[in-house]
Order: structure tokens, then sequence, then C-alpha cells
């Protein structure tokens, strides 16, 4: 099927679909479906950010400019997956939570203002029997667009350059909680630390990386950055300005970031 057959199948689903609810978090996916949900039902969609404090102050400002300059209505609310101690509690499949609480929200939303469906940006490379999300989706019968009609992330991409997105080519962004291994306790304060981190680094010009939360006494943190931005990198400059973000020890991952902008 060509990219041009499966936009044409999206805009089909979305259309049965409307009005519309869409969770929106500023990702590559996300901002896709968002574009063309807006496309193409105007005042009949209305995507829905959440906010917590697994996302950074920086990423909510961009997501939301970005929104506003397609024109495509969005509302912030508040969500409490952070007074569930199974969340805190940092299991494997801690995704599933901040998705059920981010669906359950919507779903109220749906129903007090006569929304039809809700439906996120999950697309057809994303594993469902692997991403806890997936299973609070099907729970909530959430409709996934971009995945029913065929769109692969690298259409997504694809489409999102032809849209004149801004995300087309970003890279992975997920949560700050993300950035504490499983089985580690998710607190504010680790979550603080590593966005300050992660800002001091965006700061040093560094694009494609990761901050990894280790310890908390003292606070210590693993940075991963891609190879071609790792290769010829003042390691000391870098440990010098996380150290000043709270960090006591930091460890700078010889073998870089093995994720991509996928």
């Amino acid at each position: 099927m060509t990219l041009e057959e499966k936009v044409s199948r999206l805009s089909i689903i979305l259309q049965d679909a409307a009005p519309l609810l869409v969770a929106y978090s500023g990702g590559v996916d996300s901002t896709c479906l968002l574009a063309m949900a807006h496309r193409i039902l105007g005042s009949q969609m209305l995507g829905v950010i959440a906010d917590s404090p697994s996302l950074p102050r920086a990423a909510l400002k961009e997501a939301l400019e970005v929104a506003n300059k397609m024109g495509a209505s969005v509302e912030i609310i508040k969500t409490s997956e952070f007074d569930n101690e199974e969340y805190l509690k940092n299991p494997p499949n801690r995704c599933y939570f901040c998705k059920a609480e981010l669906f359950e929200k919507m779903e109220k939303i749906a129903r007090e203002r006569g929304f039809t469906r809700i439906a996120y940006g999950e697309n057809a490379d994303d594993p469902a029997d692997l991403r806890p999300g997936s299973r609070a989706a099907a729970e909530f019968r959430v409709l996934a667009p971009l995945k029913a009609a065929g769109l692969t992330k690298a259409d997504v991409r694809t489409l999102s350059r032809e849209l004149g997105l801004p995300t087309y080519d970003a890279p992975a962004q997920p949560c700050l909680s993300s950035r504490i291994p499983h089985g580690t306790r998710v607190t504010q304060d680790a979550l603080m630390l590593v966005e300050r981190a992660e800002a001091a680094m965006r700061g040093l010009g560094f694009k494609v990386f990761r901050v990894r939360f280790l310890d908390e006494s003292p606070p210590a943190a693993r940075v991963q950055i891609a190879p071609l931005e790792l290769a010829g990198a003042d390691q000391e400059a870098i440990r010098s300005c996380l150290e000043k973000t709270g960090f006591s020890r930091i460890e700078i991952d010889p073998q870089g970031y093995s994720g991509s902008v996928s």
C-alpha cells in the first residue's frame, strides 16, 4: 500500500470517529495525528495533553506552540499517576498506569462533551504486546488511527515532513520517568534532577542523548550520547555542567546512546 493510500485510509478512519478526542504529547506520532485530525475534522476534534511531573516544562511549552501554530485546539489536563503507588514502584508495566490515568480522564471528557471516540498515536510498527500503554488503550477502547491505516514510523515521519511539522525528524522523547531504572522508585526529586540535567545537555548543543538516573545517595547519573555526537565531546565539560544541576557523580557511557530518532 502506498503512503497516499494509507493517508486516504486514515482520513476515512478519522471522519468515521468524529467528533474525536486526540491524546497529544508533542511527540512525532501524536503531533502527526493531531495535525491530520485538525485538517480533516476541524472543530470536530480536540487535542488533550496530560500534564504531570514526568513531562518536562520545555516539552509542554513546545507541544503547545506546535499545536497553536497549526491552529489545533488543545486542552491541558492534570493527571494523577503520582498518586498511584503502583506507578511509583516503577514496574516494567509502569506506562500502563500512566496511560490508564490519561484515558480515564479523557473518557470522562468524552462523556460530558459528547465526543464519539478517543484516539492516540500508536503506529503500525509499535508492537502492542510489548507496550503496556497498548493494554490500557484496549481496555478503554481507544482508537489508534495511524496503526489502523497501516502507517509505519517511517510513513509518519514522511507525512509529517509533507505537512510541514517540526517534529518530522525529532528523536524519540519518552517521559522523564523512563530515565529511572525499573524497580527504582519514581520520585519528583529524581525527575527534577533529570529534567535539569537534560536541559543542560541541550544547552551544550547535544541533540540525541539520555540522562539516566542511577542513585539518590548521592545523586548519580549515567549519560548516554549518540555516537556521532559523543565523538570529540568534551567529557569533562559535560561532567562539570551536570554537577551544577545537582548530580554528584556522572558516568558517561563509552558505548553511547543506542537509540535512534525512531
